[in-house]
């Protein structure tokens, strides 16, 4: 069985984000670049399913710029057999990212396509269920718990958060399958896999080769930060909150 996994460069979690002073978009020059940590936890379940004896294959696809061989040789140390990465230097948004995981399924073929629920750049949470529309496979999306069907071979059983808790859905592969929070922790890349990834050959396709023409379905106007919330304020009684949430928040 193989598993072809997206995974996406987003700026790190842990940066502290900055419009561009156009207010074009954010800024990205000499900002900390990582894979974005529900792609990693994506990765991980692949690695676990291929070391449970599930699958023999793991693929890894990203789609950008020059710099997403760092994210793609990043997957490679963590674990991964094989990487493609889809060259463009236009903007992708989820519904071309979708065509171009839909060309790339119909060439490779996996048994499983899973991704991660959402990247944290841009919140879409879309991509996921717009490929399996394409594909016309079925899809287990925002996934806590993945598990391969012993009795049912050709199935995978997934347990899914829902906001009225959890619902479990069995379903027939191929599928797509987006990962969730709480569905694993995953590993570190050790320095000997570090430095055989760096030695790995990446195979380079273009959107062209693949049959997809990008198009910009979405136009981004302004990009600005959130209001910075005014500073609390302690008051004395009951009644002085009362008033304040009354005649000032208007809340009451």
């Amino acid at each position: 069985m193989k598993i072809m996994v997206a995974v996406k460069r987003v700026i790190d979690y842990a940066v502290k984000i900055r419009v561009k002073p156009d207010k074009s978009g954010v800024e990205t020059a000499n900002v900390k670049m990582s894979m974005n940590p529900f792609c990693e936890i994506a990765l991980e379940e692949a690695l676990r399913l291929r070391e449970a004896g599930h699958a023999s294959e793991v693929l890894v696809v990203s789609m950008g710029g020059a710099q997403c061989s760092d994210t793609l040789r990043t997957a490679l140390a963590m674990g991964a057999d094989r990487a493609i990465h889809v060259s463009t230097s236009h903007s992708l948004f989820p519904l071309t990212v979708a065509k171009l995981l839909q060309a790339l399924a119909t060439s490779e073929k996996p048994n499983i396509l899973l991704l991660g629920k959402q990247a944290i750049d841009d919140d879409a949470n879309q991509t996921g269920q717009m490929v399996a529309g394409l594909l016309q496979w079925p899809q287990g999306t925002f996934a806590s718990k993945v598990q391969m069907d012993k009795e049912a071979v050709g199935s995978v059983t997934v347990e899914r958060e829902v906001d009225g808790g959890l619902e479990t859905v069995k379903l027939q592969l191929p599928a797509v399958i987006t990962t969730d929070l709480r569905l694993n922790q995953p590993r570190y890349a050790s320095l000997p896999n570090i430095m055989k990834a760096k030695k790995k050959t990446i195979t380079q396709i273009t959107p062209e080769q693949l049959g997809v023409q990008i198009t910009s379905d979405l136009e981004i106007l302004e990009v600005f930060e959130p209001p910075k919330r005014k500073a609390g304020v302690i008051v004395a009684s009951v009644d002085e909150l009362l008033d304040k949430l009354k005649n000032e928040a208007h809340v009451i």
